[in-house]
């Protein structure tokens, strides 16, 4: 239990390989890289010094195999992943064009989608001080949102915080019933990660300022709205405030917003105030934007810091 103990955040979702294309005229040279939100959230919050865990299931094969390695180089605690022999690890292709990036998921029937309540690891989840999940934890399986809704229920009973990114996908499920969910996760949660165009989305207001203030009405503790190219608005109770967009050159904004979050949780759990862990965060976002992939690009601390102090 020593390990459980020294954990900052576990995250809870689907880990997946990502294969992202790698330049206009290549449509047949892909990339190899990983994905799947709440493990680049992962890994970028342990970038950044916090200790980090992972919570969910693969399947017993080369691309489970692959992100069990990647968690290993980047000091992410794989402990409580279950192996699941009957099912396969998610993968997924990036496209890119005139209109951004576009992505073909290959999930249904995974093995993070057959992840149940009764595997949770209860204890690491009351040892943590953040448990982590997203929309997609909710959307991939009706199992899935059993297994993230009884997560959530064991960390509120242990004082564990919770923190949520919407990650809308339409693709999974309807907006009616994410509407639904999202706003009763939201309400259940300390730090929420909306993402404009996702509340937007299932709320039908389209004002900054409207929507932070829908999710504090709801019961979020912290809301850090991200606003893509025009940075982030980060309120509570007694404070908002406006955080420019980082200065970047974009290549690739896969996983950008997974990036923000993860960055935002760790300095908050480091210390900071809502302005600067913002500001850190929004910095760690765009400066993931400037190669191809999820995780590749995501930055470390020291050169976070020292494209702050520059």
């Amino acid at each position: 239990m020593a390990a459980a103990a020294a954990l900052d955040i576990l995250a809870l979702g689907e880990a997946m390989v990502e294969f992202n294309q790698t330049g206009e005229g290549q449509g047949r040279l892909y990339l190899q890289g990983f994905g799947g939100d709440t493990s680049n959230f992962a890994v970028a919050a342990a970038r950044q010094g916090a200790r980090v865990g992972y919570l969910g299931a693969l399947g017993d094969d080369p691309y489970g195999a692959m992100l069990r390695r990647l968690w290993d180089e980047e000091g992410v605690d794989h402990a409580s992943v279950r192996a699941d022999p009957a099912a396969f690890t998610a993968i997924y292709f990036v496209t890119h064009d005139e209109r951004g990036h576009h992505f073909s998921f290959f999930r249904t029937g995974s093995a993070a989608s057959r992840y149940t309540a009764a595997q949770l690891p209860r204890e690491r989840i009351a040892a943590a001080k953040v448990l982590h999940l997203s929309g997609i934890s909710l959307a991939i399986s009706p199992t899935a949102c059993d297994t993230a809704y009884a997560a959530m229920a064991m960390a509120r009973e242990a004082g564990t915080l919770v923190s949520f990114d919407t990650n809308l996908r339409q693709k999974l499920w309807p907006v009616d019933r994410a509407r639904a969910v999202m706003s009763d996760v939201i309400a259940r949660c300390d730090i929420c990660l909306p993402s404009y165009d996702d509340v937007v989305a299932i709320t039908g207001l389209n004002d900054p300022d409207a929507l932070v203030d829908h999710c504090l009405r709801l019961g979020a503790k912290v809301v850090a709205l991200k606003l893509g190219e025009k940075g982030a608005l980060v309120a509570d109770a007694n404070e908002r405030h406006r955080i420019e967009p980082f200065p970047c050159q974009p290549v690739d904004a896969t996983g950008a917003g997974d990036a923000f979050g993860g960055a935002f949780v760790a300095r908050r759990l480091a210390g900071d105030g809502l302005q600067a862990a913002g500001r850190y965060a929004a910095a760690v976002a765009a400066l993931s934007t400037q190669g191809y992939g999820a995780v590749a690009p995501i930055p470390r601390a020291d050169e976070v810091r020292a494209r702050l102090a520059g």
